[in-house]
């Protein structure tokens, strides 16, 4: 039996600093093969966090933004045209015409996006879609294996999203038994994808800009977070007032796998299956930028005590640990006892 670790489970060694500044390390890095960001942030591409507001944050920021699919094609046209060569669209594994419209329209590439991404079913709408739209981005996922990951790129993916079942809002693991804990699954991927040179999106189990170093360290290109983004102010999720919170906001979360999703959008969960996901309202903590920056302003910090100037020296020198619960412990504030 193989031993498999989550965030927490690990630590970087610092290693020698030459670095005058924690603002001159480059935060530049490839989405897919061909397409680069400024920055490793990516928003995820669900209905209660990526908005036209958020998008246009993201853009500001050097990312690129992916709108999600649940939604009428009118909307997703709409997108389109108004972030014209900026963006790229979900699909699933139908609808195939549809997806090859949003592309001519204007979309940068597509995200095809299964809950269980190793499939025969994955591979052939990655090959119809290079097929008939050779020039554009096919992001593909998700998966948790370096084996899974090496068939998508060889089925013609140009990005694969790596996570199954680290999201706040998913209970796969707890309903199926299946998943690889997310560290493990970001660095298994990772040694293949050195070799084969196809960037990997880390997505899932992101609540601190720790848990971004640790997933660009491992061997990420780019990091997709839900939760955080849904809690902003521009993000997509339905809001409402709250005396708890100190925004005086809640935003309400959900996994696209959750019966308050499934309700809504198929109108009751299909037949013979369960929900994988939950919702939940969380405070609302501040702003997209307020996030970002907080987030790289992390990263950064990482990088001078990873020695590294960029994030491919980051993961060319990262020294992990495994560490004991208690770390975790020891490695939080703890108030004076009286």
């Amino acid at each position: 039996m193989r031993h498999a670790l989550t965030y927490d489970d690990v630590a970087l060694v610092p290693q020698f600093n030459n670095i005058p500044s924690r603002t001159e390390p480059s935060l530049e890095t490839w989405l897919t093969k061909t397409l680069k960001m400024t920055t490793p942030l990516l928003a995820a591409n669900m209905d209660t966090v990526i908005s036209e507001e958020l998008a246009t944050v993201l853009l500001n920021y050097g990312s690129i933004p992916i709108f999600h699919r649940f939604t009428s094609m009118d909307e997703q046209r709409k997108w389109v045209k108004k972030f014209q060569g900026k963006t790229i669209v979900s699909c699933g594994i139908l609808k195939l015409d549809e997806t090859r419209e949003l592309l001519d329209l204007g979309a940068i590439g597509a995200c095809i996006d299964v809950a269980h991404g190793h499939s025969d079913r994955m591979f052939r709408h990655i090959q119809e879609l290079k097929k008939s739209h050779p020039d554009k981005q096919i992001i593909a996922g998700n998966v948790c294996t370096a084996m899974a990951y090496h068939d998508l790129v060889n089925a013609g993916a140009d990005a694969v999203k790596v996570g199954v079942g680290p999201g706040a809002a998913c209970t796969t693991r707890m309903v199926t038994g299946f998943g690889i804990p997310q560290f493990t699954a970001v660095q298994d991927c990772a040694r293949i994808a050195e070799k084969l040179r196809v960037p990997l999106i880390a997505d899932g189990g992101i609540r601190t800009s720790r848990d971004v170093v640790l997933a660009l360290a491992a061997g990420a290109s780019s990091v997709m977070v839900g939760k955080l983004f849904c809690l902003t102010k521009e993000s997509a999720a339905q809001k409402r007032p709250s005396d708890k919170a100190p925004s005086g906001l809640e935003a309400k979360f959900r996994g696209q796998a959750s019966a308050d999703f499934q309700n809504e959008f198929y109108g009751g969960l299909k037949a013979k299956t369960v929900a994988e996901g939950v919702d939940f309202w969380a405070p609302v903590t501040g702003t997209a930028e307020e996030l970002i920056e907080q987030l790289l302003g992390g990263v950064r910090s990482g990088m001078t005590y990873g020695g590294a100037r960029n994030l491919k020296e980051l993961q060319r020198k990262a020294e992990f640990v495994q560490v004991s619960s208690s770390y975790m412990h020891e490695s939080m504030p703890r108030p004076v006892s009286v």
